[in-house]
């Protein structure tokens, strides 16, 4: 396996890339941090009826699955992340795509310290012998020329099969391959990604507000997404596709990301698995000991938000033949 080349290492001079070059120079002992979930301030106290930070459980999974963290905007929920990180044991990470927003820091440049030091536990983790293999998205399209590359202990693929406890082998894919608008019209991808960037900021003031009235976390883009009718359409058909495309490899499922849709369940006779995302839903995909997979949705409140053993068991490809 080779590793990074010299042309990537050059681009340390603040290039798009010096973010992840920096983390990699860290240290590889990042010690565990409770990140704080809120922060006050003495001009909002007499406005905010703040509740105390639940006590967090370690996480013991087998598997981590964590997409569209988009890194370098506002609305990454960095901080949620690293709580969920902190509290997680497991052998194997999968970044499955837009970790980091290229396209938004090529129109300005936003990076503060949260955003690095999740890089860095990343890094970390690979480094104390976490498998961590990275299947780049459509926003950070940029790490599919190095495919086959290690990076820091981080292994770059464009896609990657993954088998279960139990004995099962998904296709793991961002997904962004078979989203009809980002394959055939770039520049509409942008205007959507521009348009669904003003719904991210409507959501912060819509937050801001119910952190006041002391309500948890809450997604205005997910709440739109389930009720505007084209939006169920295109995520029906795109779950359609991502499970064709699993039977094609002849494997008994997929995960992939890019829709912001946490879901698992059966299309086409294949197990479908979302993992979310960490602007809206701030959810991730896991698998336990005895191979079974669920979704976390850690917030203010973490709650299991979907979990196959309630499903009943996955229908296999032989089973549906």
């Amino acid at each position: 396996m080779r590793r990074v080349p010299e042309a990537m290492r050059a681009d340390e001079g603040g290039g798009l890339l010096a973010p992840l070059l920096r983390a990699m120079r860290a240290s590889s002992r990042v010690p565990a941090i409770d990140v704080p979930l809120r922060r006050s301030s003495t001009r909002r106290k007499a406005w905010s009826r703040p509740r105390p930070a639940p006590a967090r459980r370690s996480l013991q999974v087998r598997t981590l699955w964590i997409s569209d963290v988009h890194l370098g905007t506002r609305d990454c929920k960095a901080e949620y992340l690293l709580d969920l990180l902190a509290h997680t044991e497991c052998e194997r990470i999968y970044l499955v795509g837009d970790i980091i927003d290229f396209w938004n820091m090529k129109s300005g440049w936003y990076w503060p310290a949260a955003h690095s030091r999740v890089l860095q536990t990343i890094m970390a983790r690979a480094a104390a012998g976490v498998e961590v293999v990275y299947v780049p998205g459509n926003h950070d399209e940029v790490f599919r020329d190095y495919a086959g590359s290690l990076f820091g202990g981080v292994r770059i693929a464009t896609e990657a099969i993954h088998e279960t406890a139990d004995g099962r082998r998904f296709l793991v894919k961002h997904g962004d391959e078979f989203d009809a608008i980002v394959m055939h019209s770039r520049w509409l991808a942008v205007l959507g990604s521009r348009a669904y960037d003003f719904l991210l900021y409507s959501n912060r003031w819509v937050n801001a507000f119910r952190r006041r009235l002391g309500f948890p976390y809450w997604s205005l883009a997910a709440y739109l997404k389930d009720r505007v009718k084209n939006a169920v359409k295109f995520i029906s058909q795109f779950e359609i596709a991502l499970a064709h495309e699993a039977r094609r490899h002849n494997v008994d499922g997929v995960i992939c990301g890019h829709i912001h849709k946490p879901l698992i369940e059966d299309v086409a006779g294949v197990r479908y698995c979302n993992d979310g995302d960490w602007v809206e839903s701030c959810t991730a995909l896991v698998e336990r000991a005895d191979g079974s997979l669920a979704i976390v949705h850690w917030v203010d409140d973490v709650e299991w938000l979907i979990d196959e053993r309630e499903l009943g068991p996955a229908r296999r490809l032989r089973e549906a033949a």
